[in-house]
């Protein structure tokens, strides 16, 4: 059983007693009948075919209140690999539309937004959710849309009813909920959030005070969990950022666009485990290592829009900063493992620190070559108003797709 403690800023929605995922499952399909609930799933097509897709595709078939699935598909360059990726997700009773990031018509409605001016950013997890929450809204048959990875090995439906149930039901009062959950195996997992972001955040707190935001994020207990769940009007308002800052950069987005009282976190699971990426200490262009810069460049930006002044002086005192909270994390969370029995290997923890530490500096010296660029691409609202047809244009591009699929 977890505890009950209300951490912070928003609302914390804990998983207390024993799961009864037939009533919250019975409760959202009475929901969806005034609430229609749509998910997206961000897919790769080298993940087509991996025991975790199978095990959410499985899972999904036995969930009867969800009224739209949209899968993005990135990585599948030619017809066949499209018609596979269609072959795989047709056993769903939903009947998902698939969108066809690497297909000519969608190239096509690209070329378009950035011929206006409009930016796209790269090809990436990013770009692939924020044009299916764009086809989401120009199909109009959801007003609450939920979105989580397609790696999850521990994936099951009692995660999912969980995190869609804050915005559905329609009493509670949310537009935006944060799925959290612990990560451990034999040991524990999630290094960026505990030996990364956590550290950062407090840092930063350290030397800015008790900024609203800083205290906002520090209330997440895991911040960078894939899992969120949004009403379709908060859809239209925020940025999604195109880097390995993306739920960061959704989190900061909510904070803007969002009143407090309106944002949750739900313990979606008992434990919970996908796809590791490598550390990759000696490369700042792959795994968390680069996953760091963009989340540090993400909040650096972030808090020079708040008017703090980002320079030279206060990134080596954040730096310096950091190194005594990420230390002090260690110390912690290896109590913790000993604590529980797990194993502690405390050298590839100082390493992940010591990696971090790296690409913060990196992160720094990017931010104050150039404080200004950005990887928040434009958020619906302004797309509509700049090229009114193309949220229609969008919808007949992935429709024509999936006729022909």
């Amino acid at each position: 059983m977890a505890d009950f403690f209300q951490s912070g800023a928003v609302a914390t929605l804990h998983r207390l007693g024993k799961p009864d995922v037939g009533r919250l499952e019975k409760e959202l399909e009475q929901f969806s009948e005034e609430t229609p609930i749509g998910l997206v799933l961000p897919c790769h097509y080298r993940e087509l075919g991996t025991l975790a897709l199978k095990r959410i595709v499985r899972e999904l078939r036995e969930v009867t209140y969800i009224r739209q699935i949209v899968v993005g598909l990135d990585g599948a360059t030619s017809v066949r690999q499209w018609r596979k990726a269609c072959s795989f997700f047709r056993r769903l009773p939903q009947r998902p539309v698939l969108v066809w990031n690497d297909g000519p018509r969608l190239q096509r409605l690209f070329a378009k937004l950035e011929e206006a001016e409009l930016n796209i950013g790269e090809p990436g997890k990013g770009r692939n959710v924020w044009i299916c929450l764009g086809y989401v809204l120009a199909s109009e048959k959801a007003r609450v849309v939920a979105l989580h990875d397609c790696d999850i090995i521990t994936y099951n439906r009692e995660l999912l009813a969980r995190l869609i149930y804050p915005i559905a039901h329609p009493t509670l009062g949310f537009d935006f909920c944060k799925g959290y959950y612990a990560r451990v195996s034999d040991k524990l997992n999630g290094r960026v959030m505990r030996l990364l972001v956590t550290p950062l955040i407090r840092a930063l707190k350290s030397i800015l005070g008790q900024h609203p935001y800083l205290v906002y994020m520090d209330t997440f207990r895991y911040p960078l969990a894939g899992e969120m769940c949004l009403d379709l009007d908060l859809v239209r308002r925020v940025r999604i950022p195109s880097d390995w800052a993306l739920e960061i950069g959704i989190l900061t987005e909510v904070f803007r666009n969002c009143a407090l009282r309106a944002i949750c976190q739900a313990e979606l699971c008992d434990n919970y485990d996908h796809k590791h990426q490598e550390l990759s200490p000696r490369d700042p262009e792959k795994g968390l290592n680069k996953m760091a810069i963009d989340i540090v460049k993400s909040f650096l930006r972030y808090m020079a829009a708040e008017g703090i002044k980002i320079d030279e002086g206060l990134l080596n005192t954040l730096l310096s900063a950091y190194m005594r909270h990420a230390e002090d994390a260690v110390r912690f969370y290896a109590a913790d493992a000993i604590f529980n029995g797990l194993r502690y290997p405390r050298h590839d923890e100082e390493t992940a620190v010591a990696t971090f530490a790296r690409s913060i500096r990196a992160a720094a010296k990017d931010f104050l070559e150039d404080p200004l660029c950005s990887t928040l691409l434009s958020n619906w609202n302004r797309v509509q108003s700049a090229l009114p047809s193309f949220l229609e244009e969008l919808r007949e591009a992935v429709e024509l797709d999936n006729a022909e699929k």
